[in-house]
């Protein structure tokens, strides 16, 4: 492979990655958006709203393991390290099935953004260090809460030995940084996911990702298309229904290459991909066609 050129193995045309969140609030506090129109007053607490976030620990990961198993595609589960404390067989389940497990910080409105850098790096420490502990398996990534990434994330993860870091959108394709420790995959997140429409019709995911999708694999292969479920929201039968369809779609297609957020690192590593330079060649090829 030529620098500057940008290729899935084997010529895949597209690599889809399924992301799924498995988040945990502070104690007697409840996720910020929800499925009820109406909210509180403030300082009370919400317990409909807090037993809806447990959700995703209790049944949602469970039903979204199943959902990807019966369509033979390995997922990337970023989970805050304070869930796997809560539901520790749900954690091993994550890893006994095949799937990636990735640091999601310890609890999911406790934000790097908001921490000075010795905190920040305590932080990263201990949750890799917990979900190692419950799990067996070491996390390869990283997908900061609220994507809440500082200056120093990325050289604390790389320092930390992770492959790769979910945090970036400044462009449509994973990249390498070098970092001061080493190089770490840069894996775009994901533009759409299945919490737009908590008031809303889950078949808005059917029509973006279906159009997204169709768009890609046609003008610009070869691509990358992320799509991310919440275990809370996206674990519930009325999104799993829509996703289900979606994949299915999505594997109907030749050369589509679902893969997990390792396996692309582990690849963008090997190539040292420089992702930009063909990203803005692809888009120029176009605008002269």
């Amino acid at each position: 492979m030529k620098k500057g050129t940008f290729a899935w193995p084997k010529g895949q045309r597209i690599a889809v990655a399924v992301t799924v969140m498995l988040e945990q609030w502070s104690e007697g506090k409840a996720p910020p958006w929800g499925v009820q129109g109406t909210s509180l007053k403030p300082g009370t607490i919400d317990r409909g709203r807090i037993s809806w976030g447990t959700y995703g620990g209790k049944i949602g990961v469970w039903r979204i393991m199943n959902l990807l198993s019966q369509n033979g595609v390995r997922g990337t589960f970023c989970v805050n390290a304070k869930c796997a404390e809560m539901w520790p067989e749900a954690a091993r389940a994550i890893v006994k099935s095949g799937h990636d497990i990735a640091g999601h910080g310890y609890l999911q409105d406790q934000l790097l953004s908001y921490m000075e850098p010795p905190e920040e790096q305590e932080t990263i420490k201990k949750s890799l260090g917990i979900l190692q502990d419950i799990t067996g398996t070491r996390p390869q990534g990283w997908i900061s809460p609220v994507l809440s990434w500082t200056e120093h994330t990325a050289e604390f993860l790389a320092a930390e030995g992770l492959a790769w870091h979910g945090d970036w959108l400044d462009i449509d394709l994973p990249r390498v940084k070098h970092a001061k420790s080493g190089p770490i995959a840069f894996i775009p997140a994901s533009d759409f996911t299945d919490s737009r429409v908590s008031h809303a019709s889950p078949s808005v995911l059917w029509e973006v990702y279906k159009e997204t999708f169709d768009y890609l694999y046609l003008r610009e292969a070869p691509a990358f298309l992320g799509l991310t479920l919440h275990c809370h929201f996206g674990g519930r039968p009325l999104v799993c229904a829509v996703f289900d369809k979606i994949l299915k779609y999505f594997a109907q297609f030749p050369d589509v290459w679902f893969a997990s957020h390792c396996e692309i690192a582990r690849w963008v590593l090997d190539e040292d991909i420089e992702a930009e330079t063909h990203a803005k060649r692809l888009l120029a090829e176009h605008a002269a066609s």
